[in-house]
């Protein structure tokens, strides 16, 4: 759930924003025709969503041409890293180690992932002060 004073992307914010990554830059047809694979939307309402999504400062518009091309303002790493520091601050209480933890315990690693987390921890263990 997002707090009204949340700069970050909703959930289908998001979505939009993962059709927008993989096609940009692309026009409201692209996008509507993406979004509606998985969510039952009218096309009004995706060029709403991409309206309040201009307001936001999430996207960018080229009008100089036609049909409008949109492109995310933000870069998918970017949104990560700020989804990630508000849950680690929000739900982990500043604990990145309990959300890495939580995070392998579902269970989902692969064992790239997991040789990756062993990896970064001996890098981060000897940085370490005997």
């Amino acid at each position: 759930m997002r707090d009204h004073g949340s700069s970050q992307p909703t959930a289908v914010e998001l979505e939009i924003l993962r059709i927008i990554w993989e096609l940009q830059p692309c026009t409201v047809g692209e996008i509507h025709e993406r979004l509606a694979k998985t969510r039952r939307t009218n096309y009004s309402t995706t060029m709403k969503m991409l309206s309040l999504m201009l307001g936001k400062g999430l996207l960018a518009r080229d009008e100089g041409v036609s049909p409008h091309r949109y492109r995310a303002v933000l870069t998918r790493e970017r949104v990560r890293k700020s989804l990630l520091g508000e849950l680690i601050d929000k739900v982990y209480e500043g604990s990145a180690m309990g959300v890495a933890l939580q995070a392998l315990a579902r269970g989902r690693a692969t064992p790239e992932e997991i040789a990756a987390a062993r990896a970064l921890l001996d890098r981060l263990e000897q940085k370490r002060p005997s």
